[in-house]
């Protein structure tokens, strides 16, 4: 399977799962389909896994062709945690090595996608703000956001959540169950029960995003213990539903699901490159 083919199926996979809060084949949500994530990824992997093109270029392109397609922001998170991933693969590298050997211009190209892709809530901060032209590369940059952004604190950690948990209760759950679909769902759940889901935070408070972060855990138990999963669909609608009656979307969550279904593919793994 090529890296391109491998991260338009786990964008497709993810889908699959019926994951509450956010876009999936049972509902759509917060003006955003299931197609215009399909679209999104289709567009967004020939520049994103294009061969020997710089990190911060193939962020760029993916996020500006995906604008052209869908006309708003569907996977911004998605591919910045993909990207690294798919650099990694080609050259046989680790995620911290490819990150370290970053430079001012990918910064640059990676602020450039976020403007691009203009996530809500996106503001200003004092130091390292996407509006400004980069002054530090982006492992500095995303250092600044680690501590209120699971994205960036992947950049932080060498994909330590990915790899870690995620990655865990990804890939046993494809052993446990037919339908990879369950695998994502389970990485989900582990993420959305593990810390409070990052855009819930930003978006709702801290209040909401730690009660949504504690139904998930009871959710994750639940489908731990459950032998066919199929069983829970009608409780996951029912959330699913309420979550989306507010506004309240766990993307973040579901951007680090789909890159531990990447990594799964390309059969990368944790590992630190402290030089």
């Amino acid at each position: 399977m090529s890296i391109a083919s491998a991260f338009v199926e786990a964008c497709v996979e993810e889908l699959a799962a019926p994951k509450p809060g956010n876009v999936h084949v049972h509902a759509a949500g917060h003006r955003m389909t299931v197609e215009d994530f399909i679209r999104s990824a289709e567009v967004s992997a020939p520049p994103l896994c294009r061969a020997g093109a710089p990190l911060g270029l193939r962020i760029r392109d993916s996020v500006a062709a995906t604008r052209a397609a869908v006309g708003q922001n569907t996977n911004l998170g998605i591919l910045l945690l993909c990207g690294p991933l798919a650099m990694a693969a080609e050259q046989g590298a680790t995620v911290d090595a490819v990150i370290a050997a970053s430079n001012l211009d990918d910064a640059q190209a990676v602020f450039d996608a976020i403007r691009i892709a203009q996530p809500g809530g996106l503001g200003s901060v004092d130091r390292h703000d996407v509006h400004r032209p980069a002054t530090v590369r982006l492992h500095e940059a995303m250092a600044e956001a680690a501590q209120r952004d699971s994205v960036a604190r992947q950049w932080t950690n060498g994909f330590a959540d990915i790899f870690g948990a995620g990655m865990t209760s990804y890939d046993a759950a494809r052993t446990r169950w037919a339908d990879p679909c369950w695998a994502s769902l389970a990485a989900y759940l582990t993420f959305l029960a593990a810390f409070p889901d990052s855009h819930v935070q930003r978006k709702h408070g801290s209040a909401v995003a730690a009660s949504v972060q504690q139904q998930a855990g009871q959710v994750c138990g639940e489908l731990a213990s459950c032998a066919d999963p199929v069983v829970m669909l009608p409780r996951l609608l029912v959330w699913d539903t309420a979550l989306k009656a507010v506004g309240i979307n766990p993307g973040t969550s579901a951007d680090l699901t789909v890159a531990t279904a990447f990594a799964w593919r390309l059969g990368l793994h944790f590992a630190r490159d402290d030089g």
